[in-house]
């Protein structure tokens, strides 16, 4: 769906945050000449027929999976790029990611974490080229549950360059490419695995900003194919291992989420009640079975990120923190964050802790079983050292890429709607407020907006745009309408 083009300009969003928009010329010679510190480590693994899925065009190609059966169960390897191999510790390109944390995704161009030199380049996993990776070894049971996984270095090789679309396509004809044939079979039974533990998995469509052939931008929504979160199941199995073994090893960095309180959940269900759903028993349940690509989709899905507050990073070595400390409410359990080293820095570390855990088992396997007795791993000292610093990096700029991504699509939002000033939308009420507010719904542009009166929750009504500031970046209704 596409809505509404306007001239927009997301530089000064870029400079009120203080976005780094360059690399120096001294960081991308250094990311141009950088060489593999792991060459004489790596398993050849150029025979496995790996493919990358991501959004087509993308050039930051940071996975790539093979899946195969295994007996009555399965194997997944995930291919996930080496960035470790090309960043010294202690260099200035190591110091600026340490500044940088992530990247940041402007619409216009996008902030990388590493210079276009390693990121789309020499680090990405593109097709037809060798390239050093982590490869994640994941045996899977009859019902999709992990027995076991290795993880080495080794140097790969993808064959083919997907793209959600085309993969969707070829699902639909039944002629998706044989690494991933599996793909839809094993994506539903880790996602039936989810429901068992009662994990909010969010499905968002992409909403984004996109320019458009004659130099203007419009809103745009994705849709959300099954493929999208068939393959986001692999990158969550892949940081579910890695959080169990970093757990069962006493030593990790997990990405942990507190579940939703009690009133937040009291505020879900009203606000996906007036959205027309009935929730039932089980929230995780229920939000498999939205169809997120449709406007009322998106704006329940939107709704449970509220339950979803409080993200952070949590290190310990030693002692391990209480489950209530280092759960991950939307995965259902630990959870470290490992598969995208060219778009967030803590994967790089993280990688490092669950390749040490893995070299000090005996074999190199580590079995997935509730009771673990791994042998201690030694972590290299590069990642030790830098863990707190790391911890608030990764705290800060995770912050800040939502704040910059919010800035964007509500700039786009005021924008766009500016020439409908005074005019009436039709909308659902989602929440109201004893000081006479409410959160309101409109489909067309689908919008979730503040609207001053509090008409019936759970109403479909008529309000008014009385504010659409591109300035200020605000949106806001009123109820009655005009």
């Amino acid at each position: 769906m596409k809505l509404y083009a306007a001239q927009l300009d997301f530089r000064p969003i870029a400079h009120e945050f203080g976005i780094p928009e360059r690399f120096t010329e001294q960081l991308h010679h250094e990311a141009a000449t950088a060489v593999d510190r792991f060459a004489d480590q790596r398993r050849d693994d150029r025979a496995i027929p790996f493919v990358t899925i991501e959004p087509a065009g993308s050039m930051d190609l940071d996975q790539a999976v093979h899946l195969e059966r295994n007996g009555d169960g399965y194997r997944v390897r995930y291919a996930i790029a080496d960035v470790a191999a090309f960043v010294q510790p202690g260099s200035e390109l190591e110091a600026e990611t340490f500044r940088r944390g992530q990247t940041y995704y402007l619409p216009d161009e996008p902030t990388r974490l590493h210079p276009a030199e390693l990121s789309e380049n020499r680090a990405s996993l593109l097709p037809n080229v060798d390239r050093p990776a982590v490869v994640w070894d994941i045996v899977l049971d009859t019902e999709g549950s992990p027995v076991h996984t290795t993880v080495s270095r080794a140097l790969v090789r993808s064959v083919a360059r997907l793209d959600y679309d085309g993969v969707h396509a070829d699902y639909q004809a039944g002629t998706m490419h044989p690494s991933i044939a599996l793909l839809p079979e094993v994506g539903r039974l880790r996602q039936q695995s989810a429901l068992r533990r009662h994990a909010v998995n969010l499905r968002l469509p992409a909403q984004r900003v996109e320019a458009t052939s004659d130099g203007l931008w419009q809103l745009v929504l994705e849709p959300r194919h099954e493929v999208n979160d068939w393959n986001s199941e692999i990158s969550l199995l892949t940081g579910m291992v890695a959080g169990k073994m970093m757990v069962e090893a006493g030593v990790g960095l997990l990405r942990t989420l507190p579940p939703g309180s009690e009133a937040d959940q009291a505020s879900f269900v009203e606000a996906a009640g007036a959205l027309g759903y009935t929730v039932g028993d089980s929230i995780g349940e229920f939000l498999l079975s939205v169809d997120a690509s449709e406007p009322r989709g998106m704006a329940v899905m939107k709704e449970a990120q509220k339950l979803l507050r409080g993200a952070g990073y949590l290190w310990f070595d030693g002692e391990v923190p209480e489950e209530n400390q280092r759960i991950h409410a939307g995965i259902g359990g630990a959870y470290a964050h490992v598969t995208a080293p060219l778009r967030r820095l803590v994967d790089r570390f993280a990688t490092e802790i669950c390749l040490a855990i893995a070299a000090a088992q005996p074999g190199g396997t580590v079995p997935y079983r509730p009771e673990i007795n791994l042998v201690a791993p030694q972590v290299p000292d590069c990642v030790t050292s830098r863990s707190e610093q790391l911890v608030k990096t990764m705290n800060k700029t995770s912050s800040l890429n939502n704040q910059v991504a919010n800035a964007c699509l509500s700039l786009t939002e005021a924008v766009v709607l500016a020439p409908w000033l005074n005019q009436n939308f039709r909308a659902a009420v989602l929440h109201t407020k004893p000081s006479g507010q409410s959160d309101v719904f409109t489909p067309e542009p689908p919008i979730i907006a503040k609207c001053h009166g509090a008409p019936p929750v759970g109403a479909t009504t008529l309000i008014t745009l009385t504010e659409a500031d591109p300035v200020s970046r605000n949106v806001r209704f009123s109820w009655p309408a005009d």
